[in-house]
């Protein structure tokens, strides 16, 4: 049965929501209060990888955040406050930070991974798409020991989930990257993982939905719902109701305050990525994470970008430039002939990713209000995890059975 959908968020989930939705013959407008040309899903490394089958909530990353909590240029950076919704967060985070919650975490995060995958795959040949998409792996690179010990025990976990990965020396690393001097006692290598220029992507598949009906509301709040039992009944913008059959939240961070207006509580928090784009040849040739400072390097169409660091605090606009030197400084460690210029330093740009409280994303129905589909808490995977996450709403909305285990993510699950 045909459905109509109100979309709100249109980044890159909300997008890939509706492509599904189309397919499955229902009429859908997106809704978002920018111009939809700017945020994470424009500025990320974008990264399709599954290798990253670790979530945010692992052991020692609170106590890490707290070491790193009064030094704001860290690659990790949480911004200390007395607020409910942070600190119910953030117990229930610390509280996920176990190492049976990692085992269990795995099947959830390798099965939404290799499913987007496949399914990107399958956009781009199916509509005869344009976009940059490559698949040349993932280097992890490494300046101490320690962080060689942490990648080896992740390449363990992802051989034994069956992935393609495994250890490099020096020596190996210089073999797959012959053109540029990395400044790495070795590292990790994910041929499993693969890479994208997500503007591109973002780009053809608005032009994509444009041309089959897809409505788009842009530069537009949400300001209300009115509610008739336990279902929406219709939105309020402009103080003018609008009344659609479903309702699907997307709206990365944002979701929290939408989720606040019908008395559905998520714990989610805003994580503030930052990324600069190189354009002049860099010879790199391979994306990679530097590991000690979290930051991700990534060929792209035209350029590359340098991207990390992850700041947990109240949403704000405002760029701190001792984060932005923060990775530029770093990427010039690891590649010492790279030359990142206070120009393209003062071009950073940033976008809000939506931490969850256990590092898994929430995608999936409320049990209070029927017809709303959750979908967000992707933490940094949200390109990664994005085609399957709009497959999944699909599934939801059609009433139809998934093609993986959904119970995972499912927006009530108890912390």
């Amino acid at each position: 049965m045909s459905k109509n959908v109100a979309i709100i968020g249109g980044g890159v989930i909300g997008l890939c929501s509706a492509y599904y939705l189309i397919k499955e013959g229902h009429s859908v407008t997106i809704i978002d209060k920018s111009s939809l040309d700017s945020g994470a899903s424009y500025v990320n490394a974008g990264y399709l990888c599954p290798g990253h089958i670790i979530p945010l909530a692992a052991p020692g990353t609170i106590r890490q955040g707290i070491r790193w909590m009064f030094n704001s240029s860290s690659p990790l950076y949480i911004e200390p406050r007395i607020n409910i919704d942070f600190l119910k967060w953030i117990y229930a985070f610390n509280k996920s930070c176990t190492n049976k919650h990692v085992i269990n975490s795995i099947p959830a995060i390798l099965n939404l991974s290799l499913l987007s995958q496949d399914l990107l795959d399958e956009i781009k040949h199916s509509n005869n798409f344009k976009f940059h998409y490559e698949k040349k792996g993932l280097l992890m690179l490494c300046k101490t020991d320690n962080s060689m010990a942490h990648e080896e025990h992740t390449v363990g976990l992802a051989i034994e989930n069956g992935l393609e990965a495994k250890m490099l020396n020096k020596d190996e690393i210089k073999q797959l990257e012959p053109d540029v001097e990395i400044d790495s006692i070795g590292g990790a290598y994910f041929k499993c993982d693969q890479h994208s220029t997500p503007g591109e992507f973002m780009s053809e598949l608005k032009n994509f939905l444009l041309r089959k009906g897809v409505k788009f509301i842009k530069n537009t709040m949400v300001d209300n719902f009115i509610l008739t039992g336990d279902k929406i009944k219709h939105i309020l913008i402009d103080n003018n109701p609008i009344k659609f059959d479903e309702y699907v939240f997307s709206a990365g961070p944002w979701t929290n305050h939408l989720c606040n207006k019908i008395g559905v509580k998520l714990l989610l928090q805003a994580g503030k990525g930052y990324s600069m784009n190189v354009d002049e040849q860099t010879n790199i040739n391979i994306p990679a994470i530097l590991v000690e400072s979290k930051c991700a390097v990534t060929p792209m169409n035209g350029f590359t970008r340098f991207s990390g660091t992850m700041e947990i605090a109240p949403i704000n606009n405002v760029i701190r430039k001792n984060r932005v030197d923060a990775i530029a400084n770093s990427a010039c460690s690891y590649y010492p002939n790279l030359k990142i210029t206070e120009d393209v330093r003062s071009k950073a740009t940033f976008g809000f990713r939506a931490i969850s409280a256990d590092g898994l994303p929430y995608i999936g129905r409320s049990n209070k209000i029927k017809n709303i589909v959750i979908a967000t808490g992707h933490n940094m995977t949200g390109w990664s995890m994005s085609t399957g996450t709009g497959k999944l709403v699909s599934d939801f909305i059609s009433e139809k059975s998934s093609s993986i285990d959904t119970s995972f993510y499912s927006p009530e699950r108890k912390f």
